[in-house]
């Protein structure tokens, strides 16, 4: 019978462990890919004190139980290791066909991971606390709750992969951030009947503004996103049917330029009928329009909406002009417009509107292109007493 390696205290070791000769304890296993591995510690028990001048840490009999309960587990060893950034960049890499404002907001999460001391933690050193006091740093650098809840969401799916892929056991970032967080969002008010009338005559009266009326009231009678409205061209314009056809929408990156992309989800594929007042306008944008720069973009050409220079208009140029048209009208009315009042109000308001009269849920899902009819019902639908009441005197009638 062969004799029991011993440590230099004559205590037995297990099969797999050594003691070297400067007194490290070491551990040999297999790995679930039937490769060797090794993990080493100061100390053979808990009770054993960590040598003077070493770093102190578990035990190596600590790490063999862990080791046993991840193997017995199917737990991939290797991957447990890799960092919060590894594993980022290992899942939008596997989901690389994404729009461009996608990509930026990734490149922003991964400069933030980056810069963060959770960026270069292990996966598996992850706790439920650190993602917390992750989102608490984030609040301390400025960033918005909106913000904040994104990238937490992001990191709940990256964290999910890892759980898929048998390298963890539970997701650090699922917990609700308000929990957290005070979610100080200001929230979207649609316009009142009485603001959107007084909106839509201060606008036509005003010498000002009063050459974006036209685009305002499509917006108000369409409901379509801003870049949605950037995007029109004139073969997405059916005067003779009375319909609106969306299918692209048109941004603008610094550094990168224009670019039209597919709606982000295939229900924003979708017609609108056009109200008299929308198409009225829309026949005075045609008649009214500049000269247009002969510009093509992404195989789309002869945009409805053009600035100064004949190129199209995106987002930035109405949520500039939105900020001195709320600001101006402000200061003229009593009554101010709703604290955050964007072009996304509009779209807002239409929605509302439409909910307030009644429309079926699942067309109205159609009409704003939402992919989630919970989007139709929770997000944008404001009912108001007077309309629930007119509701059920209908109904009950």
């Amino acid at each position: 019978m062969s004799e029991k390696r011993r440590d230099n205290k004559n205590r037995i070791l297990r099969t797999g462990e050594s003691q070297r000769k400067d007194g490290r304890y070491a551990y040999k296993y297999t790995d679930t890919f039937e490769k060797p591995q090794f993990v080493y510690a100061w100390k053979l028990v808990p009770t054993d004190k960590t040598p003077a001048g070493k770093r102190d840490d578990i035990s190596l009999r600590e790490k063999e139980k862990e080791i046993q309960k991840d193997l017995d587990d199917g737990i991939d060893p290797i991957g447990k290791q890799m960092t919060v950034c590894q594993l980022y960049a290992k899942q939008i890499r596997h989901r690389a066909n994404v729009r461009h404002g996608t990509t930026r907001g990734r490149k922003q999460l991964m400069r933030i991971l980056e810069e963060d001391s959770l960026g270069a933690c292990s996966i598996e050193n992850v706790k439920l606390s650190d993602a917390k006091e992750w989102a608490l740093r984030m609040k301390e650098k400025g960033y918005s709750f909106k913000t904040i809840n994104n990238h937490k969401r992001s990191l709940k799916a990256a964290f999910y992969t890892a759980i898929q892929d048998d390298c963890i056991r539970k997701n650090p970032f699922d917990f609700q951030l308000n929990t957290v967080l005070e979610d100080n969002t200001e929230p979207k008010v649609p316009l009142s009947p009485t603001q959107e009338a007084s909106f839509l005559s201060f606008v036509q009266n005003d010498v000002v503004y009063q050459k974006y009326y036209d685009e305002i009231i499509i917006l108000l009678g369409t409901g379509l996103r801003i870049s949605e409205l950037c995007g029109l061209t004139e073969t997405d314009i059916d005067f003779e049917n009375r319909l609106i056809n969306i299918d692209h929408q048109l941004s603008k990156i610094s550094g990168i330029g224009y670019h039209v992309d597919p709606p982000k989800t295939k229900s924003g594929i979708r017609q609108i009928r056009m109200s008299a007042a929308v198409y009225e306008a829309l026949g005075r944008v045609l008649k009214n329009r500049g000269r247009a720069k002969p510009i093509v973009i992404d195989g789309y050409g002869k945009f409805l909406f053009l600035n100064r220079n004949g190129l199209p208009k995106v987002a930035a140029n109405y949520e500039s002009m939105f900020r001195g048209l709320v600001k101006k009208y402000n200061k003229c009315h009593e009554e101010a417009l709703p604290k955050v009042t964007t072009p996304h109000t509009l779209r807002h308001t239409f929605c509302t509107n439409l909910a307030n009269a009644g429309m079926n849920p699942k067309a109205l899902q159609y009409i704003m292109g939402h992919s989630n009819i919970n989007m139709t019902l929770n997000y944008y639908a404001h009912a108001t007493s007077d309309s629930a009441l007119a509701e059920m005197e209908r109904l009950i009638a």
